[in-house]
């Protein structure tokens, strides 16, 4: 908790020099959102005990390519492992991204996970070709608690289809992403091989020029052997709205 004040202060004032400043030269641009998801999924794993959660947070461009973000979840019941009404996890994230040319798009970043006991970083690097399907291969690389490689691959694609002449202000978004662990002990497990796949779907309906409601549902079954020892077959669903700046 005490993370979680020093965290949310430092983006208040963050916030607050930037719009205070009417000389500024950066200008801060981004979005807020939350949700209520009826599971909290991530890589696969059911990390809520299939119990719902609410999940928010705050993306911040900088200018020059910088962003930082914040994420939160909130567990709404009881389970196993997370009493109701705690934040039990707070990841923070800043990433750089540039355009090498037309086609090709990278970005590099930290990630840092503030959970309770488990607090670790993972540095990441994605490739994206701005093309058909827009294919995004992400290497993420656990640098702080993991002690193997502590390498996770994903790669993903995904496409929107405007759907605005059947249904107003509506778009609908469609993805899939398969994914590798090289054991990143740190964050998934000690072993190499294919991880899970993941297939997604969500509709952007735009209430106002700012404010987006979305229904999403995600998709998620482990590929290898090893993977099936740890995760099962998974969905997750989720209402989201988000404010953009």
């Amino acid at each position: 908790m005490k993370k979680w004040s020093v965290l949310l202060v430092s983006v208040f004032m963050l916030i607050a020099g930037f719009a205070s400043s009417a000389t500024a030269a950066i200008e801060v641009e981004g979005d807020a959102y939350a949700g209520i998801w009826d599971k909290y999924m991530w890589r696969g794993f059911n990390l809520s005990d299939s119990r719902p959660t609410i999940q928010a947070g705050v993306d911040l461009t900088l200018g020059g390519g910088f962003t930082l973000s914040t994420w939160h979840n909130w567990q709404l019941t009881g389970g196993d492992n997370w009493p109701a009404g705690e934040l039990n996890e707070t990841d923070v994230i800043l990433t750089y991204a540039y355009d090498v040319n037309d086609l090709i798009s990278v970005s590099i970043g930290d990630i840092w996970y503030m959970i309770e006991g488990e607090d670790t970083n993972e540095l990441f690097a994605t490739i994206t070709l701005n093309t058909l399907l827009s294919p995004n291969l992400k290497i993420s690389y656990d640098w702080d608690r993991a002690e193997e490689d502590g390498l996770f691959f994903s790669f993903d694609i995904s496409h929107s289809f405007d759907l605005t002449q059947w249904v107003p202000d509506t778009t609908l978004n469609l993805g899939a992403l398969v994914s590798y662990n090289q054991h990143a002990d740190g964050t998934v497990a000690d072993y190499s091989g294919w991880h899970n796949y993941e297939l997604s779907a969500s509709l952007d309906y735009a209430l106002t020029d700012q404010l987006t409601l979305s229904p999403i549902v995600i998709f998620s079954s482990p590929i290898s052997s090893a993977a099936k020892e740890l995760i099962d077959t998974e969905s997750a669903a989720a209402l989201n709205l988000t404010f953009t700046f």
